[in-house]
């Protein structure tokens, strides 16, 4: 049983929504858990004037939703004598005093500094921390994203950042591989010896990752128009959950020696351009449809969206990894706004038996596993079975390891995890930064070839699943999206 943890956590955007809408409740629960030791001091930063029962107030208002039923009263007044608050102008120097005097001059204390900001002030923020006395050899930098929105802004924003920070000091966080079902994947891969033989191109079919939304761009009409489906999810999301499924047997859990092994992943994905970019991606933007029966407006509609925009609201692209595991087993990545429910999932499709015995029926079905991330945690492994009854007749039947149903204990949420982990100075579920730069650069061609095509998005309905040209693309390939099976 780890000690509870002593650290000073300071949240750049501490007003904000990621700060109110997840890390607080987190960082709640690790209270309420005994997680956080009691001098543990989290102190939120931002521009609104507030002192710091005005800070505490509004973080109950607005927590308090997220929370529901595990809101506790007394928990709560517990938890918030902990939390503190700054006002700082993230710019300006002078304005850092006031953050100085309340972590005090222990320099060989630990300190977390998670800036929930844009990418833009991380350079003004480590600079004004570094010049203020606050990063020591102790201190850790937790990095949102976006990273930039190409290769060579992000080297730049890690540039600025490795000025004042270490690589072993810089956690970029990508909150999937803080979710329980993921890190039970690598438990089922590398803890069991029971998939490792079929975990390869003689039984594989094909692998199918999605990160589906039913939310459209809401209030972040501006600053998605200028990132896209491609930049906001696939270059980080879905390519770390493709590195997670693909990767080789590490030697062992060490963060380097995990994140060693998706570099290699990274590195062998077969590059998309020129002709390929058109024949192994489709790119998507919605239009006015209906979610759950309740009519929606479309992207080029949206609040502070240009009504010209080709920006891509859904993307979904047909990937290979040249590696002798892999070699000839397409990986299909697909993510989207305002799609037909809201879905996060890895499916691995195993192939058909060489020869059956049986003379029942069983259509397109295939033994398959379904790591799923929401709405629900799960982990399903598809099988067919003799139906009950005189004669041998096959039906899919399924395994289903359900988390809440086989631990009774309460899950740790993505950012728990990763806010334990940072705490606790464990970089395995981090991205490195060479890891980030060749995710950029695979699909940098990508993004070229669709600048040089000048083709719009295709169109999609609200409420459906993406462009008909999805569909195309795996049946390009004789196979056909999970949902459809």
């Amino acid at each position: 049983m780890h000690k509870p943890m002593e650290v000073d956590l300071v949240i750049f955007g501490g007003t904000g929504d990621l700060a109110m809408r997840k890390l607080l409740p987190a960082l709640y629960h690790l209270y309420c858990d005994g997680l956080l030791a009691s001098g543990a001091r989290i102190v939120g930063v931002a521009r609104e004037e507030l002192d710091r029962a005005a800070y505490q107030a509004s973080a109950r208002q607005q927590c308090e939703g997220h929370l529901g039923k595990n809101f506790s009263e007394s928990k709560w007044e517990g938890f918030t004598a902990q939390l503190y608050y700054c006002t700082i102008d993230a710019r300006k120097l002078t304005s850092y005093a006031s953050l100085a005097e309340c972590l005090g001059s222990r320099n060989d204390r630990d300190r977390v500094f998670y800036l929930s900001t844009s990418a833009a002030l991380f350079a003004d923020i480590c600079r004004n921390l570094s010049e203020t006395g606050l990063i020591s050899p102790q201190s850790r930098v937790v990095l949102e994203k976006p990273l930039g929105h190409d290769l060579e802004s992000s080297r730049q924003i890690n540039d600025q950042v490795g000025q004042f920070f270490h690589e072993t000091q810089i956690y970029r966080i990508d909150h999937y591989l803080g979710k329980e079902p993921v890190q039970n994947l690598l438990a089922l891969r590398f803890g069991n010896a029971l998939f490792e033989p079929l975990w390869r191109r003689d039984c594989v079919r094909d692998v199918q990752i999605t990160v589906a939304e039913q939310l459209g761009v809401e209030s972040r009409g501006e600053f998605y128009d200028g990132t896209g489906a491609l930049r906001d999810m696939l270059q980080n999301h879905l390519l770390q959950l493709l590195c997670i499924v693909a990767m080789e047997p590490p030697a062992s859990i060490a963060p380097d020696v995990v994140r060693d092994e998706k570099l290699k992943i990274l590195r062998a994905l077969r590059p998309i351009k020129g002709h390929d970019v058109a024949a192994k991606t489709v790119r998507g933007q919605y239009r006015a449809g209906a979610i759950a029966g309740k009519p929606v407006r479309g992207y080029l509609e949206e609040d502070d969206v240009p009504n010209d925009s080709d920006t891509e609201t859904f993307v979904s692209i047909k990937a290979e990894i040249d590696t002798w595991r892999w070699a000839g087993v397409p990986f299909f990545l697909r993510t989207g706004k305002r799609m037909q429910e809201k879905l996060a999932e890895i499916v691995v499709n195993f192939r058909e038996p060489p020869h059956t015995i049986f003379n029942s029926p069983v259509g397109a079905f295939t033994n398959r596993m379904v790591i799923r991330m929401q709405p629900e945690e799960t982990v399903e492994l598809h099988l067919l079975a003799k139906q009950p009854g005189e004669e041998v007749q096959l039906r899919p039947v399924q395994l289903n390891l359900d988390f809440s149903e086989t631990f009774r204990t309460r899950r740790l949420e993505a950012y728990e995890r990763l806010l334990i982990d940072v705490m606790r100075a464990n970089l395995t579920l981090f991205v490195r930064r060479d890891e980030q730069e060749a995710a950029w650069s695979w699909v940098e061609s990508i993004m070229a070839g669709w600048q040089a095509s000048q083709e719009r998005p295709r169109n999609y309905t609200a409420g459906t699943w993406g462009p008909a040209a999805s569909n195309s693309l795996m049946a390009s390939s004789g196979l056909q999206w999970h949902e459809e099976i």
